[in-house]
């Protein structure tokens, strides 16, 4: 049975499997929304900075289109962001410039562009990745049907053991029992977890949500472990959550741009 107007459901849709049990369906008409705002601690305009002389939200527009996992949406807080968007002939959506997270401004773009609720899913990608590659979108989604998770997301194994003491890196904890398939998250922590010798993995903040479980989360208080560790993926943990975690290989990626040093990495590769 299917209600997908029902927000108080897990999940939108499920099917029975050959044993009688329900799990969830493959979402059917997934929604990309890149979430973006000018006020940036750390690098402040950071959307809008040049890179080959292209705005970086632009960039990462550019990939999330490449993809084709579903049309491509930026939700911002500035008018500046969007007209970038819309002079490339993108679609932008304007969120209140306060909304705390990146999940809480494309969850509120959404309510803008999709009353109906005709969009069963949603890939957060955050707008600083302006070398990510399409296909690291792709994997995002198809771990939520092979899996059933409420969330999938992405991680990279760390070749370079002094990033397991950066706290810039944040890092998952997960059991690949064979690496080519989505395993459980089970933790995220600053911390170089888990203990013992074999591989680390770099968590890479690019969210695949069902919508129903986008709805949940957002309307989750925020854990304990969430404010403690201050990472926002512990609030679904702590709340029993799913969320299936995919490798791929870190040059998919590329720079992450957090800082201005980033900032520099980033144009350096792009503008060879």
């Amino acid at each position: 049975m299917c209600l997908p107007n029902l927000a108080r459901d897990r999940y939108c849709c499920t099917v029975a499997t050959q044993d009688g049990t329900m799990t969830p369906s493959a979402p059917h008409n997934p929604i990309v929304v890149i979430p973006a705002r000018l006020a940036a601690t750390r690098l402040p305009g950071k959307p809008l900075a040049l890179i080959a002389g292209v705005p970086m939200i632009v960039h990462v527009w550019r990939h999330a289109v490449a993809a084709g996992a579903g049309p491509v949406v930026v939700a911002c807080g500035d008018a500046a962001i969007a007209e970038a968007i819309e002079r490339e002939g993108g679609r932008a959506v304007l969120t209140d410039p306060a909304l705390p997270t990146g999940s809480d401004r494309i969850h509120a773009a959404l309510a803008l562009l999709d009353p109906e609720r005709a969009h069963d899913a949603v890939i957060n990608v955050q707008g600083d990745m302006p070398m990510l590659d399409p296909g690291a979108i792709r994997i995002a989604l198809a771990a939520l049907a092979e899996t059933g998770a409420d969330i999938a997301t992405l991680a990279a194994e760390i070749a370079d053991p002094a990033m397991l003491f950066e706290l810039s890196v944040n890092k998952v904890a997960a059991g690949f029992a064979d690496p080519a398939r989505p395993a459980r998250a089970l933790y995220f922590s600053k911390a170089a977890v888990p203990w013992g010798a074999g591989p680390h993995y770099e968590h890479i903040g690019l969210y695949a949500f069902r919508r129903a479980a986008l709805d949940r989360f957002v309307a989750l208080p925020r854990g304990v472990l969430e404010q403690r560790e201050r990472l926002e993926q512990l609030r679904a943990l702590e709340a029993g959550m799913h969320i299936a975690v995919s490798l791929i290989d870190r040059a998919w990626l590329g720079v992450q741009v957090d800082t201005p040093a980033d900032l520099a990495r980033a144009r350096a590769l792009m503008e060879e």
